[in-house]
């Protein structure tokens, strides 16, 4: 054994044992040098001797460190020299480390930390030399293309471009015709895109694209056509809300921008609307949407990057009326209420505003931004919580709920258990419940979530938080088929403004034969909720089909992201017999959002319709979403049996 050897011995052995091809000796210096690795400064020393001697271990260990430490470590010269040259590639891939995988994976932080750093051109170029595959070649030559587009290196972005078209990604045609019209040939992008769209399935984007390099009518043709087939792309929202604020038309311009912000939130979406409201002389309304998208992006740079975010929040605050911390606490409690997620995130920016180490506010923020579907910045906001936590339960919870949102339930439900056993606390009981509810419970476990839920009843907190509890209890309940505890439930959680709860009691009243009171409950909370696609989508399960399908279309224009209308829609279709017609509803959402259950349903359509190729396709594309997913399978197999079968004499 060589761990009773002084670190430096070791190395000394390693290089012999590579010299004189001792492979023994080799693997155990390795693993013992790897085991050394344990920060930055050592693995920063031993990667150069690992690359050296090609021990893999050693390398691995190292390369570990540096991942781990990322985005801070993409800034370190020491680090970096490991991974940018051709030189430095071939070296990882000597010592069995360089793949197209780990160069993708730090060539998307390099972009998401600086787009047009010379570290991120060059990560992408030995993606480019890492990628052996076409699909490789088009992904890693188009985000080339894209990053020379946004350092205004035009002539460079249009090769890659170009490259990444002759590899088969049509996609990238778009590059060609942007480059195209920054280096001054509008009409030549202009004919690109329309032979695009001549020759290609006419998609969204494609649309949008040729609404660039046209005017007038027809650029408001295209960018009309554009949402009609992809409803999520914001340009076009954006494009009419401007035109419509230039014929002083600014109610209308926000209609339109309110559009979008509906159903995905982005910090530009919520400046345009903020400026909007200055210009209407709407101030509390221009702060409410600054607030929000500071929330997003604490250091975004308004007016085309000249304006700090936080700035414009002082200059507005001198216009509206100021809070106290306690009026604070109202203005959310009737936000969160009324089911105004961007409003009670303006709140809670302000609230962080005079007290900024609050971490239960942090926390309050992540639940707003997961409800937005604001992942990234939901978890950051998670994570300051954890780093302000006053308390090691306070903290464990939070660490909990890190846990939980990445993935690791187990993990999660022992963070709870240790911040339970330190202090009993409606947060840790609730993470608990929340996470053991997270699978398909017997009976014996949603007793334990019951408990779990009543002991969190039982601790100090808000009528935010405790109207959260008791809707989470209703359910279990419902689960249970205790219907009339359930009923109690909600009725308590709506006692104290959990507007929310009208869902869960309507479908009470819905297992108990009350169609018509589960309706009326559902209206409730349309009339009620700021935000209330969802709401129609429910309610549409508890009336006849004609309103149903208007509920159901009412859901898809305030949210198009929504896949149940969608599916709905088609089995209606299919179920009279319009096979062609419901398939191209499933295709109209797919073309924008492919979702699993859309391409299943598409795909046993195909199927029932005698068309295998199509099945098989769409099978392939949803088990790319989810490989598991058993109903997919079941029919990507049968398909291909029939598909194989010789056709009859």
């Amino acid at each position: 054994s060589v761990d009773s050897f002084d670190p430096d011995i070791v190395l000394e052995l390693l290089l012999i044992a590579n010299k004189f091809c001792c492979e023994e000796m080799k693997s155990a210096c390795d693993a013992y040098l790897a085991s050394l690795v344990c920060d930055m400064e050592t693995a920063v020393t031993l990667i150069e001797y690992g690359l050296e001697e090609t021990a893999y271990l050693l390398v691995a260990a190292c390369l570990q460190i540096f991942l781990r430490e990322l985005p801070s470590s993409m800034h370190n010269p020491n680090v970096m020299k490991f991974f940018c040259s051709s030189e430095a590639r071939e070296r990882l891939a000597l010592a069995g480390h360089a793949s197209f995988l780990l160069y993708n994976f730090l060539s998307q932080i390099a972009m998401e930390d600086d787009m047009k750093s010379n570290t991120t051109v060059m990560l992408l170029e030995r993606l480019g030399e890492s990628a052996s595959q076409g699909w490789q070649k088009q992904l890693a030559f188009h985000q080339l293309g894209s990053v020379m587009l946004e350092r205004k290196e035009y002539k460079d972005a249009q090769k890659w471009f170009e490259a990444a078209v002759e590899a088969g990604h049509i996609y990238s045609s778009v590059g060609v015709a942007r480059t195209k019209y920054k280096r001054g040939h509008k009409y030549s992008a202009y004919k690109l895109m329309n032979s695009l769209i001549s020759d290609y399935t006419p998609a969204g984007w494609m649309y949008q694209e040729r609404s660039l390099y046209c005017n007038g009518k027809e650029k408001m043709m295209d960018l009309n056509t554009a949402t009609e087939l992809d409803p999520t792309l914001s340009y076009p929202y954006k494009y009419r809300a401007v035109s419509l604020v230039e014929e002083n038309k600014i109610g209308a311009a926000i209609s339109e921008i309110n559009k979008i912000i509906g159903f995905t939130i982005s910090p530009d979406c919520l400046e345009l609307r903020a400026w909007f409201s200055i210009s209407l002389e709407d101030y509390e309304e221009a702060l409410r949407d600054v607030r929000a998208l500071l929330t997003l992006d604490p250091n975004y740079m308004m007016f085309h990057g000249k304006l700090h975010g936080d700035h414009l929040v002082e200059l507005l605050c001198h216009h509206v009326q100021q809070w106290s911390q306690a009026d604070c606490w109202m203005q959310l409690y009737d936000r969160w209420s009324s089911v105004d997620d961007i409003g009670s995130l303006a709140v809670v920016h302000h609230m962080l505003a005079n007290d900024p180490g609050k971490s239960l506010l942090r926390f309050r923020q992540s639940l707003l931004l997961l409800r937005l579907n604001c992942q990234k910045a939901a978890m950051r906001s998670l994570r300051i919580a954890r780093n302000h936590s006053t308390s090691e339960h306070e903290r464990l919870v939070y660490e909990g709920w890190i846990l939980y949102d990445t993935g690791h339930r187990e993990e999660a439900l022992a963070k709870a258990e240790e911040s339970i056993s330190i202090q009993r606390s409606f947060e840790a009981f609730f993470l608990k419940a929340y996470a053991l509810a997270d699978s398909n419970l017997d009976p014996e476990a949603s007793l334990y979530v019951i408990e779990l839920l009543e002991e969190a009843l039982r601790c100090p907190s808000d009528g935010l938080r405790k109207g959260q509890a008791l809707s989470n209890l209703g359910s279990v309940y419902v689960d249970c088929d205790k219907l009339d505890l359930a009923a109690d439930c909600y009725m308590n959680a709506l006692n104290i403004k959990h507007t929310r709860a009208h869902q869960g009691l309507a479908r009470v009243y819905h297992l108990k034969n009350q169609r018509k009171a589960a309706y009326d409950e559902m209206t409730k909370l349309i009339e009620k909720a700021r935000s209330n696609a969802s709401a129609y989508e429910k309610r549409s399960e508890y009336c006849d089909r004609d309103m149903a399908k208007s509920d159901l279309s009412m859901a898809t224009q305030l949210d198009p992201l929504r896949t149940y209308p969608y599916r709905y829609r088609a089995a209606v279709l299919m179920d009279d017999h319009m096979e062609a017609e419901a398939i191209a509803e499933l295709t109209k959402a797919i073309a924008f959002k492919p979702d699993l259950q859309l391409l299943h349903l598409r795909a046993a359509f195909h199927e029932s319709m005698g068309d295998y190729i199509s099945t098989l396709r769409d099978c392939e594309a949803a088990l790319c979403l989810d490989p598991n997913h058993t109903d997919t399978l079941e029919l990507f197999n049968k398909a291909r049996e029939r598909e194989n079968e010789p056709p009859p004499k």
